[in-house]
């Protein structure tokens, strides 16, 4: 049903809109979620959950049910023999990427926000909107009828061809990298290891990931034979450029679904106008390599929603939502480098350049420091947001899984309730600020004490006793 009223109205019913209309619902906030198809397309691109949005899926209690739909790979293979073991390099509970299909994630998103309480309205579409500056008013079709929403936020997860980012007048900068890229879905005779392979002989590359199922997600580019969008792909075309690109097509057959499409590099200067906001794929978008789309736009949901409650519920501090941009932009910026300069290695046409490629990307990956780099960048654990002069070198990283006393166990299962969490080796008080401050006692009485966000990342490291943590909490929780 579409409401007369609702704090925040989302447009778009991928995983992005789906985490963030779950979060916001956890905190009690009215979300209305609208979604311009009547039923969820079996044909999705996104085929991994990287280990960063595992941990902000298991802050909400739903990693395991995600885990259950997939397969785990811990080790990816780039360029001939360069591989980065992520089991090795992410000090993570999840050091491994889940291969999954977003159908399944997006079904366990849309039963959990609907448990919360989310109202998500299908077959529904946004027409148009007014930022009135003390809210939004939006015109949404459904039924055949047109509806007037009042929300206070509105935000833009609806996708490439976003709706809310063109009513907002913003560009998407940026350019096609690939056409004519095969997508499908496929049985193996003879499947490889667990391992992630990618490679690229100069006018072909592919790579091919298991679902743990017997199905087989695979991503293969020919140079020789680049076709619109429209074309169908045959089986016969895709196991002829993975055979030249892997040196072997795996017995493929039995397709269940075969596609083709173009990558593009693009992104958005602003992420917020007014009281409206720009996530996922409406933000940003870029080539398939590393598997980081959906991640990326899952994670700008993790960060946005507690942010959202926190302005609606009046206890935001000034500028919290601008913070949004500031450390969800950069991030884009840098999956865009880094998913670019894969697929542009794998398209090295030349001999000598892909004996270069793969002599450095070879070298670089034994290098235990930049090793450490490029599994923290493709994974998303080695993001970081920018932290205040002279503050611990801790504040803006990503908290690890820290061990507690008591029922919870661990940090992350103290974040499910959606609040900070101060990890303290002793119990402390915190001052009239229960309702959105938990206290946890770390199981090491050596652990600094340290404020989690809702989002998992450090937003104080304490040194100096209660005062300081007095000022701590003034600067990101104010009184409602």
């Amino acid at each position: 049903m579409i409401p007369e009223k609702t704090d925040v109205l989302v447009i778009g019913g991928g995983p992005t809109g789906l985490l963030l209309a779950g979060d916001l619902a956890r905190a009690g906030v009215a979300v209305t979620l609208v979604e311009k198809h009547a039923h969820g397309s079996d044909l999705t691109r996104a085929f991994g959950v990287h280990a960063r949005t595992l941990e902000q899926l298991d802050a909400r209690g739903i990693a395991e049910e995600v885990l259950a739909g997939g397969a785990t790979i811990d080790k990816l293979r780039l360029f001939d023999h360069a591989e980065v073991d992520l089991g090795k390099l992410l000090d993570s509970r999840f050091p491994y990427l889940l291969i999954t299909p977003q159908t399944h994630v997006e079904d366990v998103l849309r039963k959990r926000a609907l448990e919360l309480g989310a109202n998500l309205v299908t077959a529904a579409e946004l027409i148009t909107f007014t930022d009135t500056g003390d809210g939004v008013d939006a015109q949404v079709r459904h039924d055949d009828s047109t509806h007037t929403v009042r929300a206070q936020y509105l935000v833009g997860a609806d996708g490439y061809h976003s709706r809310v980012r063109e009513t907002l007048g913003l560009e998407f900068p940026g350019k096609s990298v690939l056409k004519s890229i095969m997508l499908a879905d496929v049985r193996l005779s003879e499947p490889p290891t667990d391992v992630l392979a990618v490679n690229g002989v100069g006018d072909a590359f592919a790579f091919v990931a298991p679902f743990g199922d017997g199905w087989f997600r695979i991503f293969a580019w020919n140079r020789r034979n680049q076709l619109p969008d429209t074309e169908p792909v045959t089986l016969e075309e895709l196991r002829e450029v993975v055979q030249r690109a892997l040196g072997t097509d795996f017995g493929m057959h039995d397709p269940r679904w075969l596609s083709r499409f173009h990558s593009d590099e693009r992104q958005v200067e602003h992420y917020r106008v007014g009281r409206v906001f720009l996530a996922g794929d409406a933000a940003h978008v870029h080539s398939p390599a590393g598997g980081q789309g959906m991640n990326t736009g899952l994670q700008d949901a993790a960060n946005l929603g507690w942010k959202l409650a926190a302005a609606v519920q009046g206890w935001a501090p000034d500028g919290l939502l601008d913070t949004y941009h500031a450390e969800r932009h950069p991030v884009g910026q840098e999956v865009l480098r880094s998913s670019g300069a894969i697929i542009r290695g794998a398209m090295l046409e030349s001999k000598i350049g892909q004996l270069v490629r793969n002599t450095l990307a070879g070298g670089a990956l034994s290098l235990p420091p930049i090793a450490h780099k490029i599994a923290g960048s493709i994974s998303g654990i080695g993001f970081t947001y920018p932290h205040p002069h002279g503050a611990n070198h801790l504040v803006g990283t990503r908290a690890t899984d820290i061990a507690l006393t008591g029922d919870t166990g661990r940090l992350y299962e103290a974040l499910r309730d959606g609040t900070f969490v101060l990890v303290t080796p002793t119990p402390v008080a915190v001052n009239g600020q229960g309702e959105r401050v938990r206290v946890a006692v770390a199981a090491d009485p050596d652990q600094r004490p340290m404020l989690v966000r809702p989002d998992g990342y450090i937003a104080w490291v304490g040194a100096r006793g209660q005062a300081d943590l007095d000022a701590a909490l003034a600067d990101w929780v104010h009184p409602a």
